[in-house]
């Protein structure tokens, strides 16, 4: 596998020398804002922290159909999944667990207070995506807790034209999906609709699914005020062979339904930007451990979040300063956690100062949240500590070498409360932990941003030093997993992003991407013998992807993974696609995992072999 990994690498740096040669045109990088971040708007180039973005021409050359695969395709981002078309999957940054990384869409937090599980259920069909934001670092500064280390934003599509389209496909463990995409442009409006089904029979055993997606947008005007609403439904009904409880539970059942309902817009007056947000969240989630017996144990669980938030960015003589403010209330019910109710208020502010003609930036940052069942919440360090507010500050550094170079470091303090699952989940094998204390963190990174022309280069070096980690962990392999803070783990890392495109024959264009990131967790005064998430980081990460037109009809790309997880073997998976546009119509075929490579991500459950989905699709 090594070998085969080396050859591609060599082979597609090759080509790209080669062709550079041959042309000279050069291509400028398009500048990107964080249109969604409640922090001080700046051009990715100019920003202090580590932030890479998806595009959405990236996204419609990607081999990915959903945004779980999407995600697999940059380094540092570890997404485990359960089978295929990210029925089941978890999201990782930077080596910690499901339950420290947000999701947001349009700005919007869609965590969930029951388990980080539910992260990746409300994503988005990739036709509405304009682009994603991924969040590399602690980030709760801004979003608060859940964003222990890092945050993933998806920006839904801005300009939208009249147009319908209609897509079928098919492919290996009969998978089919239809979808449908309506978008017209009225005199004040503009609306955006897309439906579409997805079933399979499974690869294996008890793997099957039926998936229903549903997304509107639409920009109106009320009294000449823009305003953007979204709504999005997802459900997911799926067998779960061996998804949570052990490789040998093998008829486990599972229905989830997602949903999400918003609404922003934003007043600009003089030196003043003021976004105001209000969306609604409701998750639900039906388990059951014998899919032909559902008595045997079933777990339900509904809960809803309702959200209000108001970020300000002023412009002013020393730099920029942002305001926010983000208030919520959830309530859980359910029959294995109990009736739960929370709300959750998070301040935060920064300001930008600019020094030495503008080359030195500093942004130093403050956020403190406050949650009202405080109470369920332990604290290691003092039982005073606990009827406090969250209080965690910190500061970003950037210098601006030359115009194309860029150095940025950034400190910071980050927490992250438990799920009420880690608190109160009972079953045979699992079990909650009422005395479980908060996580926290102090995290570090230096690094460097090199952008010029056709080619882009991000380094960075990170050190997050987290105590309390809650983990389900255990002595012997008999015993049931039970939710325990493990103490301490301090995580070294590096990462490498480089980006390069190039025209051949003067108006195809290529592009190549290749990432590396490697982890070391350096786990600290623990007496648990076996554990089952924070022990299983990605130690090192390769992801290579070749994007390239044949012509303008004709368009391939090749995506390359290669990961090592702590103790466990390393694998490679690549994919590649090829789609054929004439007239009205495009043609696609996919291929997954060409080399057939046997592999799993998560809890013992492998992943498919080599399979093919073919797609049409027609627009009116």
């Amino acid at each position: 596998m090594k070998k085969v990994l080396l050859a591609l690498l060599i082979f597609q740096l090759t080509i790209s020398y080669i062709t550079a040669q041959e042309n000279n045109n050069e291509i400028e990088l398009e500048e990107v804002e964080l249109i969604s971040s409640p922090r001080i708007e700046i051009l990715n180039s100019e920003n202090s922290i580590n932030i890479l973005t998806i595009s959405k021409e990236e996204i419609k050359k990607s081999t990915a159909t959903n945004v779980s695969e999407l995600l697999q395709q940059v380094a540092g981002l570890d997404i485990r999944r359960r089978g295929v078309e990210g029925m089941q999957a978890d999201l990782y940054i930077r080596g910690g667990s499901f339950d420290q990384t947000l999701l947001l869409i349009d700005g919007i937090k869609v965590e969930d207070p029951q388990t980080g599980h539910h992260t990746m259920n409300m994503t988005l069909p990739l036709s509405a995506i304009e682009k994603i934001e991924i969040i590399k670092g602690a980030a709760s500064r801004l979003y608060g807790q859940n964003a222990f280390t890092g945050a993933v934003n998806i920006i839904t599509k801005k300009n939208i034209e009249n147009n319908i389209s209609l897509g079928l496909s098919a492919g290996s463990f009969n998978q089919k999906k239809a979808s449908l995409t309506l978008q017209k442009e009225f005199e004040k409006s503009d609306l955006l609709i897309n439906y579409s089904r997805k079933q399979s029979e499974g690869y294996r055993y008890n793997t099957d699914y039926e998936n229903d997606e549903f997304f509107i947008k639409s920009n109106f005007k009320i009294k000449n005020q823009n305003i953007s609403a979204i709504g999005a439904f997802n459900e997911r009904k799926f067998g779960a062979n061996g998804f949570y409880a052990s490789p040998e539970a093998i008829d486990q059942y599972e229905e989830t339904q997602a949903s999400l309902i918003g609404f922003s817009t934003t007043f600009n007056k003089d030196k003043l930007k003021i976004k105001p947000k209000l969306y609604w969240k409701r998750n639900q989630d039906m388990y059951v451990y014998l899919r032909q017996d559902p008595s045997v144990y079933r777990n339900m669980h509904i809960s809803n979040k309702l959200g209000a938030e108001l970020n300000m960015v002023l412009n002013n003589r020393l730099g920029m300063l942002g305001l926010g403010i983000d208030i919520s209330n959830t309530k859980l019910s359910s029959n294995n956690l109990g009736q739960r109710d929370r709300t959750m208020v998070h301040v935060f502010a920064e300001q930008q100062m600019m020094f030495f003609d503008d080359k030195l930036d500093v942004t130093p940052g403050l956020a403190i949240t406050y949650f009202s069942d405080k109470d369920n919440l332990q604290s290691s360090t003092s039982e005073n500590e606990d009827n406090l507010p969250k209080i965690y500050p910190g500061i970003d550094f950037g210098y601006k070498i030359k115009e194309e170079i860029r150095l940025f470091s950034n400190v910071g303090y980050t927490f992250r409360i438990p799920t009420y699952t880690d608190l109160f989940y009972s079953s045979p094998t699992t079990i909650g932990n009422e005395n479980l204390s908060y996580e926290k963190a102090l995290t570090l990174e230096l690094g460097m941003k090199y952008r010029k022309e056709n080619f882009n280069l991000n380094f960075s070096l990170y050190r997050r030093d987290a105590s309390n980690i809650i983990d389900y962990v255990k002595n012997n392999v008999d015993d049931p997993w039970q939710a325990n803070n493990i103490r301490k783990i301090i995580t070294n890392g590096l990462e490498l992003n480089i980006g390069y495109k190039f025209y051949f024959n003067s108006s195809n264009e290529h592009q190549i991407n290749i990432g590396f990131s490697n982890i070391n967790d350096d786990l600290k005064e623990t007496q648990f013998n076996f554990s089952r998430y924070a022990l299983n980081s990605l130690k090192n990460h390769i992801t290579a992807t070749y994007m390239f037109e044949i012509n303008e009809k004709i368009s391939s790309s090749l995506v390359l993974k290669n990961a090592e997880r702590i103790n466990e073997k390393n694998y490679t998976v690549i994919d590649f696609k090829t789609s054929y546009k004439f007239n009205k119509f495009a043609i696609s075929i996919l291929l997954n995992n060409i080399l057939d490579t046997e592999y799993s991500e998560t809890n013992l459950v492998p992943m498919p072999g080599f399979n093919s989905l073919a797609a049409l699709q027609y627009s009116f």
